[in-house]
């Protein structure tokens, strides 16, 4: 089975990249429905702060792999010869899947913070920031988790600055390279 691993900061264009794999009818997991399920279990509003908090907890308790750990029966369970992964916020979590699934690959998605942010303020979700000072502390929590090491180990990055047609080609060209040849 191939994987395909996405990373970025938030609001970079991860959740773009997956929706454009899931309508390739590529399967893609969700590393964040881990924190989410954990989230509702607690009884907690699905907040940027509640999803901070208790990623930092699992990650505390099981290790910096700990959501990546607790996504591999989701990704195992998968029916396809490719799988992509949005999510992935450290290093640690970039080796976990490299030692379990031979074909893993990782691409980085990145994107200027004034779009970040724009796109923050548009999209509207219960974990999203609204201001400039609220995504600097997000950025800073989850570069803590080592995305900034993870974003330096990706085989490819993909720039997300420009339009959504042009971003969305950019994507399934890859994907379909992806499908076409053996992973670095």
């Amino acid at each position: 089975m191939r994987v395909i691993g996405v990373v970025g900061l938030p609001a970079s264009g991860k959740g773009e990249f997956s929706r454009i794999a899931a309508g390739m009818g590529i399967p893609v997991v969700v590393m964040g429905d881990v924190i989410r399920e954990a989230v509702r279990a607690a009884g907690l509003p699905e907040t940027d702060r509640n999803m901070g908090s208790v990623a930092n907890a699992l990650r505390k308790e099981g290790g910096m792999a700990a959501i990546a750990e607790r996504s591999l029966p989701a990704i195992e369970a998968q029916d396809s010869d490719m799988v992509l992964v949005d999510g992935i916020r450290g290093d640690a979590e970039v080796r976990l899947f490299r030692e379990h699934f031979p074909e893993f690959f990782l691409v980085g998605v990145d994107a200027p913070f004034a779009t970040r942010l724009s796109r923050l303020s548009a999209r509207m979700r219960n974990d999203d920031v609204q201001d400039a000072e609220d995504l600097i502390a997000r950025d800073s929590r989850e570069i803590s988790w080592g995305l900034g090491r993870a974003l330096a180990l990706a085989d490819i990055l993909i720039m997300n600055d420009g339009s959504m047609e042009e971003f969305e080609e950019k994507v399934r060209d890859l994907l379909l390279e992806f499908g076409e040849e053996p992973c670095v």
